[in-house]
């Protein structure tokens, strides 16, 4: 017990010690109210920083004259987490170039087969078959994780909860084929999409057909 005695009295007597430095008496010293990282100089500036172009959403731009269950489905599609909200649009269908006209000759034989004559009928109407075509994209690397078919299931709760609910086929367990889904609502379709099924079949120029 002397022992540590002598040695405090060594290291924490007044004047220089015999280790080289001076002894202080640190028991009273108060912290800084602020940290030495804080300026008190002067008002901090908050910095805002933008957005660049290239990484900013782009939105598309409904057209006027759709129809109320298109802009709520819209609206509901743009808060997926699971589409890219860029892919997400709403257009009119693409018009299919008509093809060359059927030679119109009578069937012959007894059983009346064969040719191309079918009879008289109703003239066929010129467009499509739907007046809109909405169509979005998951995101990349999760269309084989189920994204198309929780889509697939939103987009059938949204157009179902509908006052008065948007007729739609039977639910179908096989939803998705190759990436790509559809939902047929009457007088519009629903596309829902990998990026490669979008390539595939919905960026091709119509001299590839």
């Amino acid at each position: 017990m002397q022992t540590l005695r002598c040695i405090y009295r060594v290291v924490t007597g007044p004047g220089p010690s015999r280790l080289g430095f001076t002894s202080r008496n640190i028991t009273g010293a108060t912290p800084p109210s602020t940290p030495w990282f804080i300026d008190t100089e002067g008002p901090g500036q908050a910095i805002t920083r933008h957005t660049p172009p290239h990484l900013a959403p782009k939105t598309h731009e409904l057209p006027e004259n759709i129809s109320v269950g298109i802009k709520q489905l819209f609206l509901q599609l743009s808060k997926s987490p699971l589409l890219e909200p860029s892919t997400l649009s709403v257009e009119r269908p693409v018009a299919a170039l008509p093809g060359p006209p059927l030679p119109r000759t009578l069937p012959k034989g007894r059983r009346k087969r064969g040719r191309t004559y079918s009879g008289e009928g109703l003239a066929e109407e010129p467009g499509g078959i739907w007046d809109w075509v909405v169509t979005a994209q998951v995101k990349e690397g999760t269309e084989n994780r189920g994204s198309i078919e929780a889509v697939v299931r939103q987009v059938r709760k949204t157009l179902l909860s509908m006052d008065p609910p948007l007729p739609l086929p039977p639910n179908s367990k096989r939803r998705m084929v190759n990436g790509w889904a559809m939902i047929d609502a009457g007088k519009f379709a629903v596309h829902i999409l990998s990026r490669d099924a979008r390539r595939k079949y919905f960026e091709r120029s119509t001299a590839a057909w």
